[in-house]
């Protein structure tokens, strides 16, 4: 029984949240073949598509109605690790910042020079009628800020560069 109440984390791009086994149990989910899925739950079906994982299982990509999603999967070890300082995510120096998606800059969070710390937000980009607050996932310094509110930017475009 302690199983079923297991809490894992996911970071879905810039989202946070956490389910439990019993949770997972109580959906309606369906494997199609080996990288394709179908979840029912709350009376909507969702179609999703595995494009990547790493071995571990723990890293992957997925698409959901034509979106791309990064996820980290995180048990219960994996967060007691995080807490006692010990997460390889906040080891990896991470260069720059580069946009998930095309769309406009509506606002620029950050300055050169700035010192930021994981969570923070580092600029708004509007996509598909919708803003995304792209958030830092590490300390670090700003270098140098590549883009201005306003700016119409392509997919992997280089937004902040950190040192």
């Amino acid at each position: 029984m302690a199983e079923n109440k297991k809490t894992y984390m996911v970071k879905a791009n810039e989202f946070v949240f956490t389910f439990n086994q019993e949770e997972i149990d109580k959906a309606d989910f369906i494997k199609k073949n080996p990288t394709e899925f179908n979840l029912i739950r709350n009376n909507r079906s969702v179609n999703a598509k595995l494009l990547e994982s790493d071995i571990t299982g723990k890293e992957v990509k997925i698409e959901v109605d034509g979106e791309t999603f990064e996820l980290l999967i995180k048990d219960e070890l994996d967060q007691m690790l995080d807490r006692m300082g010990f997460s390889t995510v906040s080891s990896k120096h991470i260069k720059e910042i580069k946009a998930p998606m095309p769309g406009l800059v509506l606002e620029v969070a950050v300055k050169e020079g700035q010192e930021v710390e994981e969570g923070d937000k580092i600029l708004i980009l509007e996509a598909m009628k919708m803003e995304n607050s792209i958030m830092i996932h590490t300390n670090a310094r700003i270098k140098r800020i590549a883009v201005s509110a306003g700016q119409a930017v392509d997919k992997g475009q280089v937004l902040v560069e950190l040192e």
